[in-house]
């Protein structure tokens, strides 16, 4: 299966279009790509969240998860659904972010796509340094989660 993969940066043109990296509309396609992309913004984060059916299928997921007619489940909805713009990919390659979205990420000049494997997101390119030399540096303290932290003798496993 295909996985959203790598962190490229591309130029807004004027009217707001940017193009989504040649790997992602690859992705996209193998997804059931259907004319248009997700994309909403993220709900922790100042950046967008984007991606094809398997988004949609994990936010059904989650709703399906949660009582129906519930506070959580009707709050949940509204954040992300209510918020979800589809948009069109054109034959270069590009969408166009709308103002909305634009502004909630702090995007001008330059988008940072980002791969997070099922979904991708945009972000403002130095606000996504930031967050990613945090990242890294949690990821560093936290490795021990996933047996980086054993010898690698034993090839991490515990005898």
């Amino acid at each position: 299966m295909d996985r959203f993969v790598s962190t490229y940066t591309n130029k807004i043109d004027a009217k707001g279009r940017v193009s989504i990296p040649a790997s992602f509309r690859n992705v996209l396609e193998s997804d059931g790509y259907s004319g248009g992309i997700y994309c909403y913004p993220s709900l922790d984060a100042t950046a967008l969240d984007a991606g094809g059916e398997r988004l949609a299928q994990k936010i059904d997921g989650l709703l399906a998860g949660l009582p129906d007619y519930s506070d959580e489940r009707d709050e949940l909805s509204v954040a992300l659904y209510g918020d979800v713009h589809i948009l069109s990919i054109d034959g270069d390659g590009r969408i166009v972010l709308p103002q909305s979205l634009r502004d909630h990420a702090g995007l001008s000049a330059q988008v940072t796509f980002v791969g997070l494997g099922d979904k991708f997101q945009m972000w403002q390119p130095e606000q996504f340094q930031q967050r990613h030399s945090k990242a890294r540096e949690k990821a560093k303290h936290h490795r021990t989660l996933f047996g980086a932290g054993r010898g690698a003798k034993d090839g991490g496993r515990e005898e």
